[in-house]
């Protein structure tokens, strides 16, 4: 397996910064999830008429774009037309840094639909944009995240949709820590279908001041509770030999660790756990 981190754990990181220390710290690749201040990347001219030089410099520096992590959101009907323009600009940009996974949400509203039909504007939005010229070159993720974090919720849609170019993000903190459930029972469900992975861990510690509203809080790879290290030697086990993404979230919780100090925490756990 292959190692990669997000932007989003160093927003305040700039290309030079993100190549420099991406490989000093022994990562493979990146997730793009915002550069800088900006979210979407696709409206930047360095990821768009610049992105030759982008690429460039990555691939000078031995990181693989591992992804770009989208604000598409499938089962949204409102969002559809944005969903199908952001698509479109994400093709070409993730194209031409060579990356082969786009994250996707499925988000909706079950306070005026049930999931059933929340499923149904998905699959209509994800056949849609399958349908994109350039589309099906690429993997499409659906992460199990908002309202789809059950993987019998997410079943709904990859059943719905077998086309290859379509699969799952698994999330191992989500399916764990708000779904309650076992990795074996999420791999049973979703694991022929996992294209793409999100690691992050977590404590329950309701009293500490980086407690989230659930009363977990975020912490050093290896020193939670969430079954990482199981689920990772699941998808071992079965042949998975994709990439493990480090989900730092710096970008949404600022007081979290700085970058510079937990990336190279989470190499070193990781690097133990696939050894």
């Amino acid at each position: 397996m292959k190692i990669s981190f997000m932007t989003l754990g160093c927003p305040k990181w700039d290309l030079d910064t993100i190549c420099r220390r991406g490989r000093e710290y022994g990562f493979d690749g990146v997730d793009f999830r915002g550069y800088l201040d900006t979210i979407d990347i696709t409206t930047l001219p360095m990821f768009t008429s610049g992105v030759a030089a982008t690429r460039r410099q990555l691939d000078e520096a031995g990181l693989v774009v591992s992804a770009v992590s989208s604000s598409i959101s499938v089962c949204a009907a409102e969002r559809r037309e944005a969903n199908l323009e952001e698509a479109r600009r994400t093709i070409p940009v993730a194209r031409a840094l060579g990356a082969q996974n786009v994250r996707i949400f499925g988000g909706g509203d079950l306070a005026t639909s049930p999931r059933e039909e929340l499923a149904k504007v998905g699959r209509e939005c994800i056949e849609a944009i399958l349908n994109l010229d350039g589309a099906q070159e690429l993997h499409w993720l659906f992460e199990t995240h908002d309202l789809w974090i059950k993987s019998t919720d997410c079943t709904l849609l990859l059943d719905a949709i077998p086309n290859p170019a379509f699969g799952a993000l698994w999330d191992m903190g989500h399916t764990s820590r708000v779904g309650g459930e076992k990795p074996a029972d999420t791999y049973a469900a979703i694991g022929k279908r996992v294209g793409y992975t999100h690691v992050k861990d977590a404590a329950y510690d309701p009293q500490h001041p980086q407690a989230m509203q659930d009363g977990w809080r975020y912490v050093f790879p290896g020193t939670g509770v969430l079954p990482l290290a199981e689920s990772i030697h699941l998808l071992k086990a079965n042949g998975y030999d994709g990439w493990v993404q480090f989900e730092h979230e710096k970008r949404w919780h600022p007081d979290l660790a700085e970058p510079e100090e937990i990336f190279p925490a989470f190499v070193q756990w990781v690097r133990g756990v696939l050894a």
